[in-house]
């Protein structure tokens, strides 16, 4: 039996502070093992079951990441003599040689060791937490497995619009909604790791830091000396830490605890109206949660044009989702019955609201904890926030390569993936060259939202002469079907060269419609290429059609 380190949010480290045991020691279920110290103070690492210490992983003082291995633990009846005792004070260092090191093990690292690997390159792939990294772990995933519930509960109570009568009351039990949200993160992991054995890749378990630009050690269950002729860096990113007074109190939770927390508010006030604020306003008020989103931007989702912006605004209060934008966070305290207050500011002045628990939704940051980049030469850029890296994902030190959210550019988990397939493609001398023109990018609400391309807003910024048409799910046969009339698509047309260079669908299925766009934005499709294009009927895939036509003789449906 293995027992872990639990969860640190953020995806810090922590520092193992004094261990209570030692290897052949009888344990029960509940005994402190060790202690943890991480930055809101010390947490205890107990027994699961009962048995006999006979590894000790860690020792005192060493710096340790979430879930990492800490203690092996036999069954009581084994005779503790005959156990496999190791201790890490008798581990030794290991020397690897690789063609390719790839740190980080998320959505841009492990793809990329896979297709170094499928182009014939021996390859090592560190990773300090759990393959697939945030995004599959305590992200992407994650989240929309939170969203498909909270999806169903919705669809639940609004069933007698659809000829369907369900009795009784109807109750989440968030416990359930977490379990199978991690069977789902455990099933993709456990696919991960297939993939890295069906390719033979070599995956260390531990936290990586760089001796020189040629060498990095590696500290874990094991320990590593490594040194490899080209190195990709895709540590990925971390939650921001933000100075706001009461930070700390414990009805506090970020993107990282919120998905793990098995007890469903009755009220909860998000801070940040950006992606992932939005996504969970709306898991939480699907779940029957009274909702506040306070945002400090005078509008939601400020990545996205103005009138889509609006649009999921209009949808959210419609919805009784309560949105403060143009509104500042001063501080949170506690109650006296153990409630949160937060005191916001906007131009009318100050505010209290009152809620169960509180979601920071702030966004996140490069992660270069524990790296030591200093000592590889390798630069950040202009404002000391990512690697900086060219169009090749090349950093100033030749052989060595960042991608995903530790560069900065796009904090999305597929620009990463392809981000990571340019590198190594470079690595192999074929010359390839990151092209950002067309990356799509999706909101989980309710409902999606999805964009590709440029936008109308920046369009006009940058004075380009466009046309811009809309198309009404309103006039989508399948989306009244669906009961999903709200929203509409938007094409972007540039007037000089007739192409489609932007589009965006507030809508249902906005996020699979979104890969149509994308194919005709990349490959400089016209109006006249979609319209002439035959779409299947019924499918809310029409809109696409719709709009097209709409640049012309106008939309046939609306």
């Amino acid at each position: 039996m293995i027992i872990k380190m639990s969860v640190i949010p953020g995806g810090k480290m922590g520092k193992v502070g004094k261990i209570n045991v030692k290897i052949g020691d009888k344990i029960a279920a509940g005994d402190t093992l060790a202690q943890v110290e991480t930055a809101k103070g010390n947490r205890p690492i107990k027994a699961t079951s009962e048995g006999i210490v006979c590894k000790i992983l860690y020792e005192e003082g060493a710096e340790i990441a979430s879930n990492a291995d800490m203690f092996e633990v036999t069954e009581c009846l084994l005779d503790p003599a005959a156990a496999t005792i190791e201790s890490t004070t008798q581990r030794i260092d290991k020397e690897v040689s690789s063609d390719l090191l790839i740190i980080g093990a998320g959505p841009g690292g492990y793809v990329a060791a896979i297709y170094a690997a499928k182009n014939g390159l021996k390859v090592t792939l560190v990773e300090k937490s759990e393959l697939g990294g945030t995004c599959l772990n305590i992200g992407c995933i994650p989240t929309k497995a939170l969203v498909k519930s909270a999806e169903i509960c919705h669809n639940v109570k609004n069933a007698s619009l659809f000829g369907v009568k369900i009795e009784g009351r109807i109750s989440v039990n968030m416990k359930e909604v977490i379990d199978r949200k991690d069977k789902v993160k455990g099933r993709l992991v456990s696919g991960v790791d297939f993939l890295m054995k069906k390719n033979e890749i070599n995956v260390i378990s531990g936290l990586a830091t760089f001796i020189d630009k040629n060498t990095v050690t590696v500290k874990g269950t094991e320990n590593y000396t490594i040194k490899a002729k080209n190195i990709i860096i895709a540590t990925g990113s971390k939650i921001s830490n933000i100075a706001i007074p009461g930070i700390e109190l414990p009805f506090i939770l970020n993107s990282t605890t919120a998905l793990s927390d098995p007890e469903l508010p009755k009220s909860i006030t998000i801070i940040g109206g950006g992606v992932i604020g939005m996504e969970f306003a709306f898991i939480y008020k699907n779940f029957g949660v009274d909702v506040h989103v306070i945002e400090f931007m005078d509008r939601l989702l400020t990545m996205v044009d103005s009138d889509i912006s609006k649009e999921i605004q209009d949808i959210a209060e419609e919805d009784n989702i309560n949105i403060h934008t143009g509104s500042k966070v001063t501080k949170i305290q506690s109650s006296v019955d153990g409630m949160a207050v937060i005191t916001y500011e906007d131009k009318a002045g100050e505010h209290l609201l009152v809620s169960d628990k509180v979601l920071v939704a702030i966004g996140r940051e490069p992660n270069l904890d524990g790296l030591s980049i200093e000592k590889c030469g390798v630069l950040l850029n202009s404002k000391g926030k990512g690697i900086q890296v060219d169009g090749s994902m090349h950093t100033n030190i030749n052989h060595i390569y960042a991608i995903g959210d530790v560069t900065n550019i796009i904090q999305l988990a597929h620009v990463a993936s392809h981000q990571g397939i340019v590198a190594v493609d470079n690595i192999l001398g074929k010359h390839k060259v990151m092209d950002y023109s067309a990356v799509p990018n999706v909101v989980f609400t309710s409902p999606e939202i999805a964009s590709v391309g440029m936008g109308e807003d920046e369009a006009k910024t940058k004075g380009i002469d466009i046309t811009v048409s809309k198309f009404s799910y309103a006039g989508n046969g399948k989306a009244l079907t669906m009961n999903e009339p709200r929203g509409f698509i938007k094409l972007v047309k540039s007037n000089a060269t007739g192409k489609i260079i932007g589009g965006a669908i507030i809508g249902a299925d906005a996020s699979s419609l979104i890969s149509s766009l994308t194919l005709a934005i990349a490959n400089g499709f016209t109006e006249k290429e979609i319209s002439e294009t035959i779409f299947p009927h019924p499918t809310t895939g029409e809109i696409i059609h719709e709009a097209a036509l709409d640049f012309g003789i106008g939309a046939l449906h609306q």
